[in-house]
């Protein structure tokens, strides 16, 4: 049974809980400063398109359809070890693609008036 705040003495707290709490909050920090870095690295996919992840498994990707440069947004899923599109998902055409550019500072001002 764990021991009552009411027992420990000073001495006990200030030399066992203080640096095992410094310890865990830079180790979360260091793998968080990791998973950005890792996001924001573009790779190479199956079929030689440009991924970059969004989330755990939603990308955006830079590839080449029937000739048009094309940019998506896809839910892939894990088929034995292969990274494959799902259903989830949208493409732009390069078009498409400018006019969402364009109107990046409205869509995010729309972002902020609900947060």
């Amino acid at each position: 049974m764990p021991k009552s705040k009411e027992f420990i003495s000073s001495s006990e707290s200030d030399s066992d809980d203080q640096p095992k709490q410094k310890k865990k909050k830079v180790e979360k920090k260091e793998k968080k400063e990791t998973k950005k870095e890792e996001k924001s690295a573009s790779s190479k996919g199956p079929g030689g398109e440009h991924m970059f992840q969004l989330s755990r498994m939603r990308y955006a990707t830079v590839s080449e359809f029937r000739g048009n440069v094309m940019v998506g947004i896809r839910e892939f899923y894990d088929a034995g070890g292969e990274l494959k599109p799902g259903k989830k998902g949208i493409s732009l055409t390069k078009d498409q693609w400018n006019r969402l550019k364009e109107q990046i500072d409205e869509i995010d001002e729309a972002v902020k008036e609900f947060s």
